[in-house]
């Protein structure tokens, strides 16, 4: 009677289910590899359910859809079982969203064997798209911002106070660093002089002949007033840089493991997507001053266009680069975009890169389109900017230039940022097909998550490192 009662018993929500009304979920091939009869582990598992019957019940939906055991339906079924243990869950596959049902496959299967292809599947159910996109795109940002370091002063160096004089001079600089330029940071000093010409401060308010000037004595005045204000904290430090002076600073960690979880921080996040790889052109752009470097920088990286700072004539290599660029993306035009000086020098760039692309390199002219975005005698115009230079007589391009232009030249720093950023905008919108680097765009945000879940599935596989 005891042994008949034992038989009869049953574990706790646990029901038998004749085997024929069950149902694969169609859901389960989209995650794991599909369950195959002849399959040795399931033939296996077969002979087991044989000797001793399924240890594990099957997890199933109200309407019979197998949510976990797959497998042992399968070999159920090989090993001629009429019924098998379930479990039934209060839920049911026809009116749950799929999204849901297939989250709730993954947290049912969590405990099974999986492939490396499987735990991605897993990964990419829960990830976030817009999570991993911004992810993504925060390490970028990141990776971009200025790294700072402390300046140790070594012996006695006496530097004389900021006087009251030097006021409306610090003041002009202020706002050019701390307000018109912050997006653009670190800056060379350069770049403040140019634009201090724009509206030229007094450089001492106690002297009427004082005014700023594009001259070499205003110059040192305005280095050695940066440096001092800079020494008392009134101009941060990572806001001026020294392009001309490189330095090397190696990053090193005091063991594996800080590696190892620094490399990990990071993992899969430096992807950037060939945005212009569906364009029908290839676009590149030329900029001809450091100065003006991070400015337009910063939109051509939106675009993923390579880039080139010539520091005036680029040498013969950058063209080389470009030319080899070119013809590396078999698309049959190039576009290339000058960014310059509005000077003798500053338009024949433009010149110089079309001949040496043409004839050093073999761009034919019908390959080769010039644009020059900035600065045109349009933008003079429209924008009304104001004239503080005169082209030099000694330029070799000096009277081909007045015969044509004028005396009267603009440099880059005429242009804000803004308005140099959105004449450079404006040309690569006018040479791209926005529909398609809008899809690029699209692509990149599922590449994203993709990356995502890779991440998360090499993080759950390498856990047992235990790096903390």
């Amino acid at each position: 009677m005891i042994a008949t009662r034992s038989k009869k018993r049953r574990a706790k929500g646990v029901t038998r289910k004749r085997l024929s009304s069950l149902k694969p979920s169609p859901e389960n091939d989209e995650l794991y590899r599909p369950v195959d009869a002849n399959d040795p582990e399931i033939q296996k598992l077969a002979d087991s359910i044989k000797r001793k019957g399924i240890l594990e019940p099957l997890c199933v939906t109200r309407d019979n859809y197998i949510v976990s055991g797959h497998r042992r339906y399968t070999a159920a079924t090989v090993a001629g079982q009429v019924t098998v243990p379930c479990r039934v869950l209060n839920v049911s596959r026809e009116r749950m969203d799929k999204d849901k049902y297939v989250e709730l496959l993954r947290e049912h299967n969590r405990q099974r064997d999986k492939s490396l292809q499987e735990k991605l599947r897993e990964e990419l159910v829960s990830v976030d798209p817009h999570q991993a996109y911004r992810s993504l795109i925060d390490h970028r940002q990141q990776l971009s911002l200025v790294d700072v370091s402390t300046v140790r002063i070594e012996g006695e160096k006496r530097r004389s106070n900021i006087s009251k004089a030097k006021l409306e001079m610090l003041a002009a600089c202020k706002r050019i660093i701390m307000e018109d330029r912050r997006d653009y940071w670190p800056m060379s000093v350069r770049t403040v002089h140019y634009a201090l010409l724009n509206n030229p401060p007094l450089r001492n308010t106690g002297n009427a002949n004082s005014r700023y000037t594009n001259n070499q004595r205003s110059y040192k005045n305005l280095s050695n007033l940066l440096t001092r204000a800079r020494l008392i904290g009134i101009i941060p430090w990572e806001a001026i840089t020294d392009e001309t002076r490189p330095r090397a600073i190696w990053e090193v960690w005091p063991d594996p493991r800080g590696f190892i979880r620094d490399e990990f921080n990071g993992f899969l996040k430096g992807y950037w997507r060939d945005l212009m790889q569906s364009q029908p052109h290839h676009v590149e752009v030329i900029v001809e001053k450091n100065t003006a470097w991070p400015i337009v920088k910063d939109i051509a990286m939106r675009y993923r266009i390579p880039t080139t700072s010539g520091r005036g004539f680029p040498s013969i290599e950058p063209y080389r680069d470009i030319a080899e660029r070119f013809w590396t993306s078999g698309k049959d035009s190039l576009f290339l975009l000058v960014v310059s000086d509005f000077d003798p020098e500053g338009e024949e760039i433009v010149q110089v890169a079309g001949r040496t692309l043409r004839d050093d390199f073999g761009v034919d002219d019908w390959n080769l389109e010039l644009i020059k975005v900035a600065v045109t005698p349009q933008q003079i115009a429209d924008l009304e900017l104001p004239p503080n230079l005169e082209a030099k007589e000694t330029s070799s391009r000096f009277a081909k230039f007045v015969e044509r232009h004028g005396r009267n030249v603009y440099e880059l720093e005429a242009l804000t940022p803004e308005q140099l950023q959105d004449a450079l905008t404006e040309a690569i919108d006018g040479v791209i097909d926005l529909e398609l680097f809008n899809g690029e765009l699209d692509a990149e945000k599922n590449d994203a998550t993709f990356l995502q879940g890779v991440r998360n599935t090499v993080t759950e596989t390498l856990k047992e490192l235990k790096i903390d």
